[in-house]
């Protein structure tokens, strides 16, 4: 199979994306409200508000994302795990805290990753939503990242490349081999956005990482099934692009640590 199918995703992805973004301006502070199709906490559209200042053009979230997690009884300031994590997320992503606001700032040359960039962190930060839960006491990455070292597994922990597109983007953790490299994300839960996400990145930078290394470029799921009901719609959608995916609870088995061979 040629290599058309990925190139339709992309273009079929690009056009998805516009087709269901909506801008409106308000008047009087001069913000526009950018309408995404992401789904938020909520299962309702993720809004950024972007302004220009002096030249520098401002993303925000307008205090939502931090807003939903405390409305939902799951507020970053009262955990520690929650309050580190937080603020790994930020840093990844090169995003401010305002008071209770993230925000961007950039230029029109940058202003695509930094809106991806914003976006990412509020998917990211509001996963943390399952750590309202108590019987959660750690964060599905550190598990993964636990199992890989239980294994002997030598990786890269937030893996950075740029896409076709320009765009940079953040995978949980990387694994090289001879032959073949890995790019890993670990999904405690399956939705609308992170999936999606997944794939456009990995497949964004599938040909440039394999013109660079020489070596084919695989991406791998890593899913929590453990205590919970998964979509086999989202599963079907990894594998159907070619993504190896392992179920957390089969970790130990052959077949699934095979998939873990670069």
């Amino acid at each position: 199979m040629n290599d058309n199918w990925i190139n339709n995703c992309v273009t079929e992805y690009y056009k998805w994306l516009r087709d269901n973004t909506q801008i409106a301006k308000n008047e009087q502070t001069g913000w526009y409200a950018i309408s995404t199709p992401f789904l938020g906490l909520f299962n309702d559209n993720i809004e950024i508000y972007v302004k220009l200042d002096n030249n520098r053009i401002i993303l925000s979230d307008d205090g939502q994302t931090l807003s939903n997690l405390k409305i939902i009884g799951s507020s970053i300031m009262q955990s520690p795990k929650r309050k580190e994590w937080f603020d790994m997320i930020l840093l990844n992503y090169g995003i401010m805290l305002n008071d209770n606001e993230l925000r961007a700032e950039g230029t029109e040359k940058d202003f695509n990753q930094k809106k991806h960039n914003l976006l990412c962190a509020i998917s990211e930060i509001s996963d943390m939503a399952v750590l309202a839960k108590h019987t959660v006491s750690s964060l599905f990455k550190e598990d993964v990242r636990g199992f890989f070292d239980e294994q002997n597994i030598i990786y890269t922990p937030q893996f950075i490349a740029k896409g076709g597109t320009g765009i940079e983007f953040t995978f949980d953790f990387q694994i090289a081999g001879k032959q073949k490299e890995l790019v890993i994300k670990s999904f405690n839960s399956l939705n609308k956005i992170n999936v999606p996400t997944f794939l456009f990145g990995w497949e964004d930078i599938k040909n440039a990482r394999e013109k660079i290394s020489g070596k084919q470029l695989k991406g791998l799921a890593i899913i929590n099934d453990t205590e919970k009901e998964l979509k086999q719609e989202y599963i079907g959608a990894l594998e159907s692009k070619g993504a190896d995916v392992i179920m957390w609870s089969r970790r130990h088995q052959l077949d699934m640590l095979e998939k873990l061979a670069a």
